[in-house]
């Protein structure tokens, strides 16, 4: 089935969650820069918060670029990715509001590893659906080592916010730095996949 209804729809969901976060700021209460201070935690998670939904924004946007189609799987799969990003909101107000309390922060990284998680399901169930060995989606993750890194930074962040949260979000702040330029192993691969549409092999 087509991936044009399944783009637009994550395209809708991550708009709104966007939306949600900021709607969450909430306004100073006074008119002073004092009055700023008990907001910098809130606004400190909020920054942090929108680059993650944004690389996964990216990310998923180049994803589906090197994907033709879809499946029932595939979409079950983006769902459960959608499902942990739409958390995101919830953790991050909780995070801030509570200016970096350890429970919070741990509960932070569970919301990062799962939405991590959750992207590398949809990315084997793309690579099932298509075939491993032509799905240009496999030659494009290669051995995945950033995924995998991230993934054990989130693991390792979790239990180590209960007792040192600054150093959780430390970790928290490097995963997103590691992923903040546009992942462009999909990006060279639809290239590829085009250049060779363009000169077919000779008979």
């Amino acid at each position: 089935m087509s991936k044009g209804r399944m783009e637009a729809f994550s395209d809708g969901v991550i708009a709104i969650l966007i939306t949600i976060m900021v709607l969450g700021l909430g306004t100073p209460h006074g008119t002073d820069l004092a009055a700023l201070g008990p907001l910098v935690p809130v606004f400190v998670s909020y920054v942090l918060s929108f680059i993650n939904i944004g690389i996964y924004w990216n990310n998923h946007h180049h994803l589906l670029q090197a994907a033709h189609h879809v499946d029932g799987r595939v979409l079950w799969a983006n769902m459960h990715l959608l499902f942990w990003l739409s958390v995101v909101p919830f953790a991050t107000a909780w995070m801030g509001e509570n200016e970096f309390a350890p429970v919070p922060v741990a509960a932070y990284g569970v919301v990062l590893l799962m939405s991590a998680v959750a992207f590398t399901i949809l990315v084997v169930s793309l690579i099932a659906h298509e075939g491993r060995a032509s799905s240009p989606i496999a030659s494009a993750i290669g051995r995945d080592l950033k995924g995998r890194v991230s993934l054990i930074s989130y693991v390792i962040a979790i239990p180590v916010a209960l007792v040192l949260p600054m150093v959780a979000f430390a970790i928290y702040v490097a995963m997103a730095a590691l992923w903040f330029v546009p992942d462009r192993r999909f990006e060279r691969q639809v290239v590829h996949e085009s250049h060779e549409g363009d000169h077919p092999a000779q008979a």
